[in-house]
């Protein structure tokens, strides 16, 4: 059993983000982000779905092209191969990440 609180070290870092897996489990892997208001927007296109939610604070992320505004509570699901980026965070925006791998690269 691992018993967690998503509150514990949760400052935001001085730049950019920070991700803190919780859990990774076969082709399942959960991960707390947190985001400083100075991040550098990068594109991703991962090879995984993924649905997120905003723990706290605010985002503007750009999903395959169109601007999505998030605020604390609101979740989005990622399919594979959709190019997403975050392009502003609020100071100490927290994010919970669930990724499903793939079952070729699955992690033990």
């Amino acid at each position: 059993m691992q018993i967690g609180n998503l509150f514990t070290d949760a400052a935001s870092p001085q730049k950019g983000e920070r991700f803190d897996t919780i859990i990774s489990h076969r082709n399942l892997v959960i991960e707390r982000i947190i985001s400083s208001s100075g991040i550098t927007p990068q594109e991703y296109i991962q090879p995984q779905d993924e649905w997120v939610l905003l723990v706290r604070g605010e985002a503007d992320l750009r999903v395959d092209g169109k601007l999505v505004t998030l605020k604390a509570g609101d979740y989005l699901f990622l399919r594979a191969g959709v190019p997403h980026r975050v392009e502003r965070t609020t100071e100490a925006a927290m994010w919970l990440a669930v990724h499903l791998h793939p079952e070729q690269s699955a992690t033990p």
